[in-house]
């Protein structure tokens, strides 16, 4: 096929036409919607670092999980701000923790919204990290214990979906047990399988309040340089019994969802991070972008890359972008 007898932009002359040859779709079905869930009551504080987004009271947190049902956005995904942490992250697995009371209201007032938990301790413990302190340096296998124990409690408040991010190695098979063992096999595990030691997470760390006091994630977080580990972790997920994985971030690691996309056949999930987003809000805030427009490329790249499903904090305004349509 050569010019002039093949003319590419024949399927581009208008916009029926290139309706017709699109070959990647965004839909609303694919998106889950972030939330950050206060101790309090009628709390709604904005994030200074991402506008629009809230760490919310629970009874503010059932308001917007309506509204996003409406929107059509299947599922919602819940991190906690709890009233008081220590070393332990003891709020994270407590019957009456600030997840768990999350899970059952939003279980009642919106009961068809799928509710996942992000099932980690760096929320909940006063050192930052995501799990237990041992000579400096988190302890993988007593962390995996707490994390179980999380998972469980989660489960026992109805969470329709557990989602693991913490990266520590066995945690998958471990909460699968755990899971199996009290009944909760129909439960599936989301696995943040490939999630990287990354610069674009600062605004959630101030969202969730997850700053480490000391050091940082790396010994247990992927290096951002490589490719290939984030194969043998993919496969130690599967083999380990995940149900979904993830890529974390995404818009960075556009390649590496590729790739994931390609050797497993399991649902891929892409996080658009804190960072991703606020760094649009800000350029559109600043009207050096058109918001709308930039915001919908960037998840159509992350599709068109691979992901099935994408964790956005977009998810609101590109549902109401979608349903316009």
């Amino acid at each position: 096929m050569y010019f002039p007898e093949y003319r590419a932009r024949r399927t581009r002359r208008n916009n029926n036409i290139r309706r017709m040859v699109r070959e990647t779709f965004l839909r609303v079905d694919d998106m889950i919607y972030p939330m950050f869930s206060a101790f309090g009551e009628n709390v709604k504080s904005e994030i200074p670092s991402m506008p629009g987004i809230y760490q919310q009271s629970i009874d503010n947190i059932v308001i917007e999980a309506r509204e996003v049902y409406e929107l059509g956005i299947p599922a919602v995904i819940l991190f906690g701000i709890p009233e008081c942490k220590d070393a332990m992250g003891t709020d994270a697995y407590c019957d009456t923790g600030i997840i768990q009371e999350t899970i059952r209201a939003i279980k009642k007032e919106v009961p068809e919204l799928t509710v996942i938990t992000d099932v980690c301790m760096c929320e909940y413990t006063d050192h930052g990290h995501c799990g237990v302190i041992k000579d400096g340096d988190v302890d993988n296998d007593e962390t995996l214990k707490l994390l179980t124990a999380e998972a469980l409690s989660h489960a026992q408040a109805g969470a329709d979906i557990v989602a693991p991010s913490d990266m520590m190695d066995g945690r998958i098979a471990a909460i699968r047990a755990v899971l199996d063992d009290n009944d909760f096999s129909h439960i599936p595990i989301m696995s943040y399988s490939v999630k990287y030691c990354s610069a674009y997470y600062g605004p959630f760390r101030e969202a969730a309040d997850s700053t480490p006091q000391f050091g940082d994630r790396r010994s247990y977080q992927m290096d951002p340089a490589n490719r290939q580990e984030a194969f043998r972790e993919a496969a130690l997920d599967v083999d380990e019994c995940a149900d979904f994985l993830m890529v974390k971030p995404a818009l960075a690691y556009l390649d590496i969802i590729r790739d994931i996309k390609e050797r497993f056949d399991l649902p891929l999930v892409a996080y658009n991070v804190s960072g991703e987003y606020s760094m649009v809000k800000a350029a559109a805030e600043k009207g050096w972008i058109d918001y709308d427009r930039v915001m919908m490329e960037t998840l159509i790249g992350m599709k068109r890359a691979g992901a099935d499903i994408i964790i956005t904090y977009h998810a609101k305004d590109a549902a109401k972008i979608l349903n316009a349509e």
